[in-house]
């Protein structure tokens, strides 16, 4: 079997983390390691997993380990550990959490692939397999995406793998999100059609990251999966494995929804702002439409009484998505 490193970030959510990694243990795809990268969380994380990891694997420290970066760039860990848990002093984005996840793997030398995933998800039992069937079946692909269903209504659909990006808005459709039920289209149709991966459930080749290199951690949060496909353009194709079913809660740490009476203001803001920080480094020509639509997006802010999302947006626009200060 191929080797896959399993990386999940969390951050303040234990509760979720651990009902995610009670599904893993339930895989019939048994050659995996899973790397827990916590980002700096302020609960009791740490010590829930480390009492999740002596349960799980015991007290022998060749199956389970913690970790802290450094550890990871001096090389003092064990390569065959087959669950670490990564210490982050603080909160390092989505993408700098998993990068320290993607430096783990790649130094242990092993991994044929990593398979990102989100700590608010609960996989099917042949989630991986799946994931790892379709991307056998296509040498030509850099990573895979699974059909994402939605946790609390599990007949409908979040994603098909992917999404389609509008470059002249700044904003991505996911692809099946209006389907509900068992019926999905043919894996090669959906394929076609994506433009990237959506992170939730992504299983990467590690040629690729040898290749093209880690995740962009300016981002933070949002936008760094369409970022690692765009830079990698050109050369690999995509892949989606419709039979690797992932349940996700969608949000569930960071607050993400598309009501504007419900947005967190973090989790807006990084989407506002990286909307305008990707338009610019990869279609500098839609910089005009882009902040029209921004306009009219703190437009509906005022209307529906968000002033805080209204005056935030406003000074995105005027800074040209720099930002400072804002939140």
């Amino acid at each position: 079997m191929n080797i896959v490193y399993i990386i999940v970030v969390n951050w303040n959510g234990w509760k979720d983390t651990i009902e995610c990694l009670e599904s893993l243990l339930l895989l019939d795809y048994t050659d995996f390691r899973i790397v827990v990268c916590d980002n700096g969380s302020q609960d009791e994380s740490i010590i829930r997993l480390r009492d999740w990891g002596e349960q799980k694997f015991g007290t022998n420290s060749s199956t389970w380990q913690v970790l802290g970066r450094s550890d990871i760039e001096l090389r003092c860990f064990s390569p065959k550990a087959l669950f670490t848990i990564v210490e982050n002093v603080e909160n390092f984005g989505f993408a700098g959490g998993t990068n320290v996840g993607l430096k783990y793997a790649i130094s242990c030398g092993d991994a044929e692939f990593c398979w990102l995933l989100n700590n608010d998800t609960v996989v099917d039992s042949f989630a991986l397999t799946a994931l790892v069937n379709r991307m056998s079946k296509k040498k030509d692909a850099s990573m895979c995406g699974s059909t994402l269903r939605h946790y609390y209504n599990r007949s409908s659909i979040q994603a098909l793998g992917g999404a389609i990006y509008f470059k002249w808005l700044g904003v991505a459709w996911h692809l099946g999100r209006t389907m509900n039920g068992d019926k999905l289209p043919d894996e090669d149709l959906v394929e076609k059609k994506m433009d990237y991966v959506i992170a939730a459930s992504l299983l990467v080749r590690s040629s690729y990251l040898h290749e093209v290199g880690l995740m962009a951690e300016d981002y933070f949060l949002y936008f760094e999966e369409i970022d690692w496909v765009f830079r990698g353009q050109g050369r690999y194709s995509l892949a989606y494995a419709s039979q690797s079913i992932v349940f996700h809660k969608v949000g569930a740490s960071i607050g993400t929804t598309t009501n504007p009476l419900r947005k967190n203001c973090q989790s807006d803001y990084y989407t506002l702002r990286n909307r305008i920080i990707f338009t610019r480094r990869y279609f500098p020509s839609g910089l005009p439409s882009v902040y029209f639509f921004l306009i009219i997006e703190m437009i509906i802010r005022l209307l529906t009484g968000r002033i805080d999302l209204a005056v935030m947006t406003w000074r995105l626009i005027r800074t040209g998505g720099t930002g400072e200060g804002i939140i």
